[in-house]
């Protein structure tokens, strides 16, 4: 037994076990694992909203600049749009900037996705903007050349559209690879089977069903990226 003081009172005895059991069992408790998890998938869910936020605006400038711009090559021509002709001096210059907006702003925002991540993703991301930009130019220079060897206006009618949907719709795929987007593959699907049937068509009207199925898979795609958006958020 432990002897008692003068008070009457049992001295403390700090060797004994558990004697501070009371102060340190609530301070030394771990969290709890499902709080822990929650927590992680709540900031992942941030971190992913705040990656993918420009997203649908990328998908809403492809749709107009597609929509737009494949609408004026279309009533450029004499047997294109039946309602009314918009002349050439517009038409091409009008594409060109879409199409050239679009590819900036597909530069910008592939970097931009992957701003502030460090490592293979970063260079993932970085290559995959500029990707845009250098097959964009060499598509061009490729119709270019054709042209120079001879390819007719009609024919260059029919490759520029189809070629720009092939560019686009394998980017979409590379796309989809990296960030294991659904939507990037759907629409880069429907983007090459656009480019692929476009062309049967015959021109002018293969540049009407370019900005319209085209055009439309962009936008359906915007649709559909913001709505996962926010199921994330």
């Amino acid at each position: 037994m432990t002897p008692a003081n003068a008070s009457g009172h049992v001295p403390h005895d700090s060797s004994r076990p558990g004697a501070d059991s009371g102060a340190s069992t609530h301070d030394d408790t771990p969290p709890d694992a499902a709080e822990a998890m929650a927590l992680l998938t709540a900031q992942q869910k941030r971190v992913d909203s705040e990656m993918m936020g420009p997203v649908p605006w990328l998908y809403g400038i492809w749709g107009i600049a597609w929509l737009v711009g494949f609408l004026l090559l279309w009533s450029a021509w004499p047997d294109g749009n039946p309602w009314f002709t918009v002349p050439w001096a517009v038409a091409i210059p009008g594409y060109a900037i879409l199409i050239l907006g679009a590819i900036v702003a597909s530069v910008v925002f592939g970097i931009r996705i992957n701003r502030g991540v460090r490592g293979t993703s970063d260079f993932q991301g970085m290559v995959y903007g500029l990707s845009w930009s250098i097959c964009g130019t060499a598509f061009t220079a490729l119709g270019v050349g054709l042209i120079d060897n001879g390819l007719s206006p009609e024919l260059a009618s029919v490759y520029f559209p189809s070629a720009f949907g092939l560019m686009v719709g394998t980017l979409y795929l590379g796309g989809a690879a990296l960030w294991r987007d659904r939507t990037q593959l759907v629409t880069g699907i429907a983007l090459l089977v656009v480019a692929s049937i476009a062309p049967f068509f015959g021109y002018p009207h293969n540049n009407l069903v370019t900005a319209v199925l085209g055009g439309g898979a962009f936008l359906a795609g915007a649709v559909a990226s913001i709505a996962q958006l926010r199921r994330t958020r």
